[in-house]
């Protein structure tokens, strides 16, 4: 059962840029940090840029202001919008949903991953 599903991957030139989306459930969405991760191939996943429920934004340092991260609450989406893509951010950009849920004294955190989505960056 799909529980992340990420479009707007793609080609695009250096300089361009693309937008991604990730949507999934009203349950998950509203009890998780929503993030997107990369990974190039030969290479570790890495994170990219993370929101949580409140809406404090995390980026990775080769964003470099590049890149930005939002929630879309009505429609349980979290989207990436990159500007000024270069070739080394060609990759398999991954959304991931860490949920949080339970009473205090029991928290409990499942993850859930998007099945990716390609970009890349050429000319």
């Amino acid at each position: 059962q799909v529980q992340l599903v990420e479009s707007g991957g793609g080609l695009v030139q250096p300089g361009g840029s693309l937008a991604l989306s990730c949507a999934t459930s009203g349950r998950i969405f509203r009890t998780s940090v929503m993030a997107w991760y990369r990974q190039a191939p030969g290479k570790e996943r890495e994170l990219v840029a993370s929101v949580t429920t409140f809406g404090s934004t995390y980026y990775g340092e080769f964003v470099k202001g590049r890149f930005t991260i939002s929630r879309e609450n009505a429609k349980n989406t979290v989207n990436l919008q990159m500007n000024n893509l270069r070739p080394e951010d060609t990759a398999v950009y991954y959304c991931k949903a860490d949920s949080t849920f339970g009473p205090v004294e029991d928290v409990r955190t499942v993850t859930y991953w998007g099945q990716g989505t390609q970009v890349t960056v050429s000319s």
